[in-house]
């Protein structure tokens, strides 16, 4: 067999793995900038939510004006919010505000028994487990992108082919805390 052919068969192989480990990571990280659009989408959606939510409160509620306006301020920085890493941290805001105003439902009958506050609670609560899964589909394709840029042979090529690591969405140390609620 002549040793032209069988370099020639190596310099190919290689070449057609080449390509398939780009296209792979081409792919992988498509399915994260779509990930992170999905949780984009459900972050505005919420944030839709947040002001009537906040006016149908504020009618019963009128006393608790430091968290309406907490939830109202973190709103804003909701919408105002640029890159991935701000609107996550402005997402945890506004979730920790959330939860403060939704327990103070909990002192006021008629505002619990109000049927757009029921219901915007309902949506909020369905817009809220959207979130979840879309970072919980977020990181899963995050988890499989870094693992094939980690592993070898692909940890030798990702970067020179222009790849690097993606973090994670994860919970901040606001999130692991334990919610306490004072209505005194």
């Amino acid at each position: 067999m002549n040793p032209l052919f069988i370099i020639g068969g190596i310099v190919l192989l290689l070449l057609i793995y080449i390509w398939s480990l780009y296209n792979g990571l081409v792919s992988l990280k498509a399915q994260i900038e779509e990930a992170w659009s999905q949780i984009d989408v459900q972050l505005k959606r919420r944030a839709d939510l947040i002001p009537n939510l906040v006016e149908t409160v504020k009618g019963y509620a009128k006393h608790e004006k430091s968290i309406i306006t907490a939830v109202t301020e973190a709103h804003k920085a909701m919408l105002s919010a640029k890159g991935m890493d701000s609107k996550a941290k402005a997402s945890d805001a506004l979730s920790g505000a959330l939860s403060r105003l939704l327990a103070i439902a909990e002192n006021y009958p008629n505002l619990k028994a109000n049927e757009n506050f029921v219901q915007l609670q309902k949506e909020l609560s369905d817009t809220e487990d959207k979130v979840a899964y879309a970072r919980q589909y977020y990181n899963n394709v995050v988890m499989d992108f870094n693992i094939k840029i980690r592993t070898f042979p692909n940890s030798l090529l990702a970067s020179q082919l222009g790849f690097g690591e993606k973090e994670f969405f994860g919970a901040t140390d606001e999130e692991r805390k334990d919610v306490k609620v004072n209505f005194s």
